[in-house]
């Protein structure tokens, strides 16, 4: 059995049956990313009550393109980003790396505003892939960007009736260039135990998201974006961002703060800041990598109810994450990333049950971080036209792609607002203007996101014990409580 004390920054953890030598986890320091990376230079934070034409609220990915394409589109704007942290502290420096074309809520829009529009949101997903790959490119930003696509994996019978569903509903959207494997071909691709089919998508790509955030940021700031950080806005209302330090007045205050919502008053039950958690491994070594194949360097993905996602790292390495420990009580953010460890030793389980050929590669690093959840799990963009107030995000884990297109549409609505420009397709998008209810209060929520994850494992335990064809009972259960 093995044994876990934590220490400080670190997990110490070894085997007390094995002999085998101790492995030390760096645990937290926001991500393994900013290991490899570094801490930003801090920007100044905000000096005292200013004015602005726009000031956007949150320097992650949503805010800093938001910031990008309105700067792009009216050069003249006085546009002010106020970030708590620094900018990427967020969901935006602690990812998976997963550039893919998911959009949270389609076959909901769907059902509410017709086959059609749900296509025309994806098309524009599948195509925002490759618009944030050109303008990487553009600005000259070097995210070690790799354009595998994502291969998503079924391991049971269960998962492989979910699979040939979602691949047959995925081509129903229009995604006409996406092929289905089956085992052998699988393995020819990335060779992961017990898989008896895949799907793939030429829609996706492997990235470093820190040096993108920090990238983009750079880029903003070229254009002439003003950015304080180590600025917490502790309200927003219409023409205000309010600060400890002063106020910042505008005609359009935009709210991209994702995960950390539920810290500004009134938002306490807007959006659930679930919690996700990854490691990474040490570089494997050439013999390593030639077990696993992976030579495509696609994302990876698996069809279990509590969902794994993965890529290959440029340096070499496997990131890997889950979900962990789903929730904290009253919406509470981690600090600085840091992760239970219980759920590190339970990802690291995953991973050698995906790649039992790698039992005994060392976990290097492991964090955690929030993204935002809705009641009803579908992403929006909204501007209030009466308050000049705007948002984007609820992208339920999908935002690393899902947020230029947000940012793209909110700077359209802006322009639309102000009599710039007309009506775009971005701003007919079915996701434009979406209403949900709020989260439940506590204790409620606490409880109902918490058995809700715990009725997911066991369902995912089920199907592996059983080798059922068709999906846990229990799964939709979860379903229900979860409200999809």
């Amino acid at each position: 059995m093995s044994s876990t004390e934590s220490v400080g920054g670190t997990e110490h953890t070894g085997s007390t049956a094995g002999g085998n030598t101790a492995r030390t986890v760096v645990n937290g320091g926001i991500s393994f990313w900013y290991a490899q990376q570094g801490l930003p230079a801090p920007r100044e934070p905000l000096p005292s009550d200013a004015a602005a034409d726009v000031v956007i609220v949150g320097g992650g990915f949503t805010g800093l393109w938001t910031a990008y394409y309105l700067k792009k589109a009216a050069p003249f704007l006085r546009i002010t980003v106020l970030e708590q942290k620094f900018c990427g502290y967020g969901a935006s420096g602690r990812n998976g790396g997963w550039l893919y074309n998911g959009i949270a809520g389609r076959d909901r829009h769907a059902r509410v505003h017709g086959h059609e529009a749900a296509v025309r949101l994806q098309r524009a997903m599948n195509e925002t892939v490759a618009e944030v790959v050109r303008v990487a490119e553009e600005e000259c930003v070097d995210a070690d960007i790799h354009q595998g696509g994502v291969l998503e994996v079924a391991c049971t019978p269960a998962q492989l009736a979910r699979l040939k569903a979602f691949h047959e509903a995925e081509l129903s959207f229009g995604e006409k260039d996406r092929e289905l494997y089956g085992a052998r071909e699988t393995a020819e691709r990335v060779r992961v135990a017990d898989a008896v089919g895949s799907t793939w998508t030429p829609h996706g790509a492997r990235l470093n998201p820190v040096k993108l955030v920090q990238g983009l940021a750079r880029a903003v700031e070229a254009l002439g974006v003003t950015i304080h950080e180590s600025t917490p806005v502790t309200e927003i209302r219409p023409k205000h961002a309010v600060t400890p330090y002063g106020t910042v007045r505008a005609p359009y205050v935009l709210r991209c703060t994702e995960g950390f919502t539920a810290s500004l008053r009134g938002q306490r039950r807007t959006w659930l800041p679930m919690n996700s958690s990854m490691i990474a491994t040490e570089p494997l070594t050439p013999e390593q990598w030639a077990s696993v194949g992976w030579e495509g360097r696609e994302t990876l993905g698996d069809m279990a109810h509590a969902y794994m996602y993965a890529q290959r790292t440029a340096d070499g390495r496997i990131a890997l994450g889950g979900r962990g420990v789903p929730y904290r009580f009253g919406s509470r953010t981690d600090n600085d990333g840091r992760t239970q460890p219980a759920t590190i030793e339970a990802l690291r389980e995953l991973l050698f049950r995906l790649f039992p050929q790698l039992t005994g590669v060392e976990v290097a690093h492991a964090w955690s971080g929030v993204l935002g959840v809705p009641r009803d799990w579908c992403a929006t963009v909204t501007l209030d036209r009466s308050t000049g107030l705007g948002w984007a995000g609820g992208y339920v884990g999908s935002g690393v792609a899902a947020t230029n297109l947000a940012a793209r549409t909110l700077c359209d609505l802006i322009q639309q607002d102000s009599g710039q420009s007309g009506a775009t397709e971005l701003t007919a998008l079915p996701w434009v203007g979406h209403k949900v209810r709020k989260w439940e209060p506590e204790p409620l929520r606490w409880i109902g996101v918490h058995g809700m994850y715990a009725t997911y494992r066991a369902a995912d335990r089920r199907e592996r014990g059983t080798q059922a064809a068709q999906s846990s009972r229990l799964a939709r259960i979860a379903d229900r409580v979860a409200g999809r």
